[in-house]
């Protein structure tokens, strides 16, 4: 059974619906240790004061600011504490808004909100109020000593959580300065219309099951190679170039040709199976008339040897 991270209640205008917060999300990366290469020896790091080999026990640590080069304005707990958000143990929402009014950039952490026992009629009919309406909740809670901005939706009669960036923690692209190009270049018409060609003929419905991690796969593959002591040898990976300005349309064109091609064998793969259902069909249609006439030719044949008689 999925283990609670933390209880508590969605809060908005007199409703109160006790829920369990449970995580959504099981990390699948792959935990590599530091060794030392001669004797695979175990690497420790340790906390030591700059300057010297001096270990520095937890409790004599402190947070601190750095105004300047070496200069810090240290924070006890007591004082971190003290300006610590309220623990409070509601799911405050503040606003409903439409999904897509959301650019995903703000999205963080997924979570699934399950009800509280005896909260099951009240959770069921917010998840259905909220799935009827379309709308999402913004929402704010207090998650490990943090003042969480969160999206509440219903999908399923199941509601879900996802943690928010706040506006501040999200970079305006125009403060990325020489990174992207004072004018934008300008684009050929018939470049652009190529170009939503080959976007249409790439667009499938979303399913999140065809895509693998596939670097977690080879390094599992790599992993299990070199535990069987095979030889490994590591073939120079290659940086795509970018496509020079004038061999856009090329570029393009052979991109939607390559795409076109791969939807004709599809096309042709599919239909294989069913030319060879309409020949087998077509050839037991055969055989039937075929031996009906047969049957028929016997019928007279012993008719006319009885009449003969």
């Amino acid at each position: 059974m999925a283990r609670a991270i933390w209880t508590g209640s969605i809060s908005f205008g007199l409703l109160n619906v006790p829920v369990r917060l449970y995580s959504a999300v099981s990390r699948r990366s792959i935990a590599l240790r530091e060794i030392r290469d001669s004797d695979s020896a175990r690497i420790k790091h340790r906390r030591v004061a700059e300057g010297t080999d001096e270990e520095v026990p937890y409790e004599n640590i402190v947070k601190a600011y750095e105004i300047t080069p070496g200069q810090y304005v240290p924070l006890s707990k007591d004082e971190m504490g003290a300006l610590a958000p309220e623990k409070t143990k509601a799911i405050e929402v503040q606003d409903f808004v439409d999904l897509d009014q959301i650019d995903p950039i703000y999205f963080d952490s997924p979570y699934y909100l399950g009800p509280a026992q005896g909260a099951e009629k009240a959770y069921a009919l917010l998840a259905k109020a909220m799935e009827a309406s379309g709308k999402v909740a913004i929402a704010r809670f207090v998650l490990r000593n943090k003042e969480n901005l969160a999206a509440l939706r219903a999908s399923d009669g199941v509601l879900t959580l996802t943690t928010m960036r706040f506006a501040d923690e999200v970079v305006p692209a125009g403060e990325l300065g020489d990174a992207l190009p004072e004018k934008a270049p300008k684009v050929n018409k018939r470049e652009q219309e190529m170009a939503e060609q080959l976007i249409d003929s790439l667009s499938a419905k979303f399913d999140p099951s065809a895509y693998r991690d596939e670097y977690r796969e080879q390094l599992l593959a790599l992993i299990e190679r070199k535990a069987e002591g095979k030889e490994i040898v590591a073939a120079e990976a290659e940086e795509p170039q970018a496509t020079k300005a004038p061999d856009l349309m090329a570029a393009l064109e052979e991109s939607i040709a390559a795409v076109k091609g791969k939807d004709d064998g599809k096309a042709k793969a599919a239909a294989k199976p069913k030319a060879k259902a309409k020949s087998k069909a077509k050839a037991k249609k055969a055989a039937g008339k075929s031996s009906s006439s047969s049957s028929r030719a016997k019928s007279s044949r012993a008719k006319k040897a009885k009449a003969s008689k």
